[in-house]
């Protein structure tokens, strides 16, 4: 309660959050760790040395990369960083955390504890996923500095709209995972179906992606693919693909409905 007597705003919300704000402060700075790691390597890559470097790997290897865009500051940074390693990473974050919204919480017998006290299962699901997007927005930002603040040294030449605008398609995608696994363990009632959700979401649409990079035959698995959707084009460069970022935004909030509707109507145990 509060010191006026009325309870606190988005209580769930607020205290998700909370539990969560070291592990996610831990968070920012492996990814601010990634992007010192590798953005700066870029002008010692480009030229010459790039074109060596995709000469010596296989022709499928490279397509299911996305290293064929490596050659420009914004392609290198899509295609090491956003495509690759900050996508797993972001993805680890936003499924473990849809994961334990609400599976873990049952499996640690919290769930009706929580239920116990006067909250219904709809503010459940819906304060835990705005706890999620507000986690993962807040790592979107620290990774945007760092991005911004690596241009100028890095000389990757990005233009600060375009990558604000990437970012958050970037957002929609790696959430994606999150209200997956946040679905799953409002379906399954455990943390382990969260995760499984979560991952086949994530993992799917990567491979998927890969899969369709390898010939002409293949590219109809890009239509099923979210991560296609979001990184498919030149996303740093040229910012906001509007169609995929209306889709990406669309199944997000549907997780997020049917693992309403899934935890309202069956059985917390």
């Amino acid at each position: 309660m509060t010191p006026a007597g009325r309870r606190p705003v988005l209580p769930l919300m607020g205290k998700a959050l909370l539990d969560t704000w070291r592990s996610t402060l831990v968070w920012a700075l492996v990814f601010l760790s990634v992007l010192a790691l590798y953005l700066p390597l870029y002008p010692s890559m480009a030229g010459p040395e790039m074109e060596k470097l995709l000469a010596s790997l296989p022709e499928e290897l490279v397509r299911a990369l996305n290293y064929d865009q490596i050659a420009t500051g914004a392609g290198y940074t899509q295609a090491t960083f956003f495509g690759l390693l900050g996508f797993m990473l972001s993805s680890a974050v936003a499924i473990g955390t849809g994961a334990a919204a609400i599976g873990g919480d049952e499996d640690e017998g919290l769930l009706e504890l929580t239920l116990a006290h006067g909250v219904t299962r709809t503010q459940v699901v819906l304060e835990r996923s705005l706890a999620l997007l507000l986690r993962m927005a807040f790592l979107m930002v620290v990774i945007y500095a760092g991005v911004l603040a690596l241009n100028g040294p890095s000389e990757l030449g990005l233009d600060a709209g375009m990558l604000f605008q990437a970012v958050a398609q970037f957002l929609l995608l790696v959430l994606l995972g999150g209200t997956a696994a946040l679905l799953g363990g409002a379906v399954g009632g455990h943390r382990m179906h969260g995760n499984s959700a979560g991952a086949l979401v994530a993992v799917g649409g990567y491979l998927l992606n890969a899969l369709g990079n390898q010939s002409p035959d293949l590219e109809w698995m890009h239509a099923f693919s979210p991560y296609h959707w979001a990184l498919g084009g030149q996303l740093v460069a040229n910012g906001i693909d509007w169609s995929a970022f209306w889709g990406l935004a669309g199944l997000n909030i549907l997780f997020v409905a049917l693992a309403v509707l899934a935890l309202r109507h069956r059985d917390v145990g």
